[in-house]
């Protein structure tokens, strides 16, 4: 077969063709054996590949910036009016990777990692309850000459943008509150746990990573063994920092910190829920509501077929709710 496919009888172009499908083909063994022991031995590298190329699909430049105590690490992108996204606890600045696209269209979008999560560094026994990291969010917004920006968040994010606001009105223009924590609602399975000194999202195994995802997601992402295997060594390594900063968060003054604050809010505000949350039930939203008193604007909006994670199995419908309310004012 060799013989005959090599054979100087036949034309040019043939020779030259079975060459180059020769070459493509050992090209392409190579490929997959390489993907494959990435997998097997280096998964974490297939993961922050995916990251990559989902930034760079979105137009988003990794940038890094010392602000304060904090050494942060942040996605930046897009024209227009500016758009800030905060991620929720344990979470991370990827979590934003699918609305990402679809803003830095019509937005200058920033997703930074909250101090002490994903790459932003983090000070042994510092605090990180909500007022901390309002703190640390204001030097990140002044290094970075941040003005007139409509701020998004998302639980803990979402408290810490509410309080930011409150307490720093002139630098918002518009806030909109994502399944957001810092509020009154309903106790559920959720909080009974938190109360009792139980801690949800420490797993060290691959199954307790899989009841960690569904108290967030109404439909669990399957996700392959050997990646869940790196967040699962990623929860480990970080252990101690998600105890004692979920307990920082069971504080009274924590697990209310953005309700006594809302009659501050002076700017237009966005409350949008996904209606079966397991983790801030959909009843925050009428505290939401009912303590903004002087906004001079209210939305809300309450999306169906998700839990805890809007922006991740909604993207389309977040995307469609936040630029209609940023638009609108």
């Amino acid at each position: 077969m060799t013989t005959s496919a090599l054979n100087p009888s036949r034309p040019l172009w043939q020779r030259l063709l079975i060459r180059r499908l020769k070459f493509l083909g050992i090209v392409a063994a190579l490929l997959v054996v390489s993907l494959g022991g990435s997998y097997l031995f280096a998964p974490q590298w297939l993961l922050q590949a995916n990251s990559m190329r989902e930034a760079m699909n979105a137009q988003l430049e990794k940038r890094s910036v010392q602000a304060g105590d904090t050494q942060w690490v942040y996605y930046e992108g897009g024209q227009g009016p500016t758009i800030v996204l905060l991620h929720g606890f344990a979470a991370r600045k990827e979590v934003w990777l699918k609305v990402a696209p679809m803003l830095t269209a019509h937005f200058h979008v920033i997703i930074p990692d909250l101090p002490g999560w994903g790459e932003s560094s983090r000070i042994p026994n510092a605090s990180y309850n909500i007022d901390s990291q309002v703190a640390r969010f204001n030097d990140f917004v002044q290094t970075l000459h941040l003005q007139h920006f409509l701020l998004v968040g998302h639980s803990m994010g979402g408290a810490i943008a509410g309080v930011y606001a409150a307490e720093h009105p002139d630098d918002v223009s518009e806030l909109a509150l994502i399944d957001s924590f810092g509020l009154n609602f309903k106790e559920n399975d959720f909080a009974k746990e938190a109360r009792s000194g139980k801690d949800p999202f420490i797993y060290d195994d691959r199954a307790g990573f899989l009841r960690a995802n569904a108290l967030a997601f109404e439909h669990v992402p399957n996700i392959p063994g050997r990646f869940i295997d790196v967040f699962v060594k990623d929860s480990i390594k970080n252990r101690a920092f998600i105890e004692s900063t979920f307990h920082e968060l069971d504080e009274d003054s924590q697990v209310l910190s953005l309700q006594s604050r809302l009659d501050k809010l002076t700017m237009p505000t966005l409350g949008l829920w996904c209606h079966d949350d397991k983790i801030i039930d959909i009843s925050a939203l009428d505290s939401l509501r009912n303590g903004l008193t002087h906004a001079p604007a209210i939305s809300t909006s309450v999306l169906n077929g998700c839990n805890h994670m809007p922006q991740m199995e909604k993207p389309q419908e977040f995307v469609q709710v936040l630029t209609s309310f940023a638009l609108a004012h």
